[in-house]
């Protein structure tokens, strides 16, 4: 059984013209620094037809970075052992990227709940409800803080894909996200 959330166009259209990076969990351990190296790979990769102007470069290389590390450090902190397929890619108008791993079925249960609450209404209202909500109590986890701030500050279209693995515990997870990039400055 499939079961999506988000926003279902942009779920489908990633079968163009894709960069595609593997995470291996390997003897090294896939950890927090495999996601700033990443994203900063990845942010650096596609900024590079904005150099002209230093302005574009620097906001277009933040908003990607900030977008692809978000959405790596999900995968690696809820993945079940295995690796983590990143692919992207790049219209005239928007960065596109998607990221998949298996979790296991508890954790699936459990971010598909989360979702359930963060996809329904305005991303602005609910990232200050998250926020209010965290401040009262510290103990507070699992906000989603992160997607709703890609959400509400950075313009992002989510979805998720959630599939049966290969294995019967397991959970397949597809993150898919679209972010608008434009050339503003000269």
């Amino acid at each position: 059984m499939t079961t999506l959330f988000g926003t279902p166009d942009i779920a489908i259209g990633m079968k163009e013209s894709v960069s595609r990076v593997r995470l291996f969990d390997g003897p090294l351990d896939l950890s927090w620094r495999h996601c700033a190296t990443t994203s900063d790979f990845i942010a650096d990769l596609f900024a590079l037809r904005f150099r002209s102007s230093r302005n574009d470069y620097m906001e277009v290389r933040h908003s990607i970075g900030y977008l692809v590390n978000e959405l790596i450090e999900n995968a690696v902190k809820f993945r079940a052992p295995g690796e983590i397929v990143i692919e992207a890619s790049m219209d005239p108008d928007c960065f596109k990227l998607k990221v998949s791993n298996d979790v296991v079925c508890e954790v699936a249960s459990q971010f598909q709940s989360l979702l359930a609450d963060i996809t329904v209404g305005d991303p602005g209202d609910l990232l200050i409800q998250r926020i209010e909500a965290n401040a009262a109590n510290p103990d507070f986890g699992g906000s989603g803080l992160g997607l709703l701030t890609l959400m509400s500050d950075y313009g992002a279209r989510l979805a998720w894909i959630f599939s049966a693995a290969d294995e019967s515990d397991r959970i397949c997870l597809e993150t898919y996200a679209s972010i608008p990039i434009s050339q503003t400055h000269n």
